[in-house]
């Protein structure tokens, strides 16, 4: 299948699912209350998806690869504030293993996603070579 919008990568759909959740789960008090961590969550779950929509968009192997790594970091951070969340009682822990293994499961798709593109820019600079 030839990917023609950052609609149709995998890693796009998974991050915008992971934005979804993150957007239900602090919509509910005593999450919803609690203003700037509300957004704080929102904001790095959003971040994922963003930055691998800009990244395709920029048009380049090199550019998607340098915000897919934003995206990974973002990604991270949502992982971190699904714990801080938990532990300020803000969700329970079957909510917490699900933040968990979205981001877990997105983070190792970026993962996989950078190591294909490095192998494509690194063989892209070989025939440019050749």
């Amino acid at each position: 299948m030839k990917i023609e919008r950052f609609e149709d990568l995998e890693v796009w759909k998974l991050a915008r699912d992971l934005y979804k959740y993150a957007f239900q789960i602090s919509s509910l008090e005593p999450f919803n209350s609690d203003f700037r961590f509300r957004d704080q969550i929102r904001a790095s779950s959003g971040s994922v998806s963003d930055n691998i929509a800009e990244g395709f968009e920029r048009g380049g192997n090199k550019e998607l690869l340098q915000f897919l790594y934003i995206a990974k970091g973002s990604c991270g951070e949502t992982r971190n504030q699904s714990y801080r969340a938990f532990d300020s009682n803000y969700i329970d822990q079957k909510t917490l293993d699900t933040l968990l293994e979205k981001t877990i499961t997105l983070s190792q798709q970026i993962s996989n996603f950078i190591k294909y593109l490095k192998l494509l820019v690194s063989r892209e600079k070989n025939f440019s070579n050749t």
